[in-house]
């Protein structure tokens, strides 16, 4: 069983292995040459963070006030990699002539909204963690990620990737891993590693509905609609919760791998055991449950996986069935005999996870 050190020394991207892989086999080096940077990158901070996982939960990071706002600060690295660079920006301060760090101040607080404001939970760890964030990291960076600690978003390369504080999804997506790091400590390997990438993607979209508003019927259920740049002919974003495996079929890109059913489910040692795979098999069994209840998909749909994620009895090498059979659980609980849990059951026989 993986431990919270373990946990914290895990490197979580929003930009799938499998697509960096691709895209640094390529003879154009527009698309190589970013990609084996980002590759490279990557790879250097997977390494450090397993050497400093250990010395970061010993220290532990400060504790903040349970408020009931965010606690915001934004740094600049100027295309660096030394984080978390310059401060550019506070709480209190006004809008920055930054387009970048207004972004990624208002996705921080589109996050914090949701959880506190429907959940009644204090910021990352529930008790007020301060949110910080390093923008314009290293040179056409195609990827961000939570580090244990804040946010890190590069500015893509322009052709197939842009700013990654554009999408609130995807900043949503990133920092939910700080939720689950606090809480279920999924194992980021397999079937549990595939739904630690999959409730990312689930409060990324809930956080992204909720800032605007969205019922399940208005919502795109896209992950990382607005990244993809001019250079993909054909691809509306990286993941599709409504039809996994067509969020981009590109000829530079690749074919989206990700499954929607237990039936196509992949079995690879690449990428952890195919995390950003399989995750679409958890994604798909939400949309079915959100669009079948209906409204709002953040409240009882999205009550039930956060009550299911935080209550305490998901193990940290959960298996799909083991998660499917607790949010059926937690939605009893919420609300007893009815709709709800006959909704929860048939989603995830729609997509061929048992729940007995």
């Amino acid at each position: 069983m993986t431990t919270r050190n373990q946990k914290h020394g895990v490197f979580c991207g929003i930009v799938p292995p499998h697509v960096l892989d691709r895209l640094a086999e390529s003879e154009d080096p527009r698309h190589h040459e970013p990609a084996r940077r980002t590759l490279e990158h990557d790879g250097a901070l997977r390494i450090r963070r397993q050497v400093t996982a250990a010395a970061r939960t010993a220290s532990g990071a400060a504790a903040g006030a349970a408020s009931d706002h965010p606690q915001r600060t934004i740094y600049d690295t100027r295309h660096g990699t030394t984080l978390p660079g310059a401060k550019v920006h506070s709480e209190s301060d006004g809008p920055a002539k930054d387009a970048t760090v207004n972004r990624a101040h208002a996705g921080l607080g589109a996050t914090f909204d949701l959880y506190f404001k429907v959940y009644g939970r204090h910021s990352i760890d529930g008790a007020g963690m301060p949110l910080n964030a390093s923008v314009h990291y290293g040179q056409g960076y195609d990827n961000a990620f939570w580090d244990g600690e804040q946010m890190v978003f590069g500015d893509g390369d322009g052709d197939l990737f842009l700013d990654f504080t554009i999408p609130v999804d995807v900043i949503g997506h990133e920092l939910t891993h700080g939720v689950t790091q606090h809480t279920a400590n999924l194992e980021y390997y397999g079937q549990s590693g595939a739904l630690n990438e999959s409730v990312s993607d689930v409060f990324g979209s809930l956080i992204k509905q909720y800032a605007l508003g969205q019922s399940t019927e208005q919502a795109d259920w896209l992950i990382g609609a607005g990244l993809l740049g001019p250079g993909v002919d054909k691809g509306a974003a990286l993941r599709s919760m409504k039809a996994p495996g067509t969020a981009y079929q590109d000829d530079v890109l690749g074919t989206d791998p990700q499954p929607a059913t237990m039936e196509h489910y992949v079995r690879t040692s690449r990428d952890n055991g195919g995390v950003h795979i399989n995750s679409g098999i958890p994604n798909h069994a939400f949309y079915l449950l959100a669009t079948a209840l209906g409204g709002n998909a953040w409240e009882r749909a999205g009550r039930i996986w956060y009550q299911t994620l935080t209550g305490g009895e998901l193990a940290s090498d959960a298996d799909f069935a083991a998660f499917a059979r607790l949010t059926v659980a937690s939605a009893r609980t919420l609300y007893g005999e009815g709709d709800a849990v006959q909704a929860v059951l048939k989603a995830w026989s729609q997509v061929g996870v048992p729940t007995t």
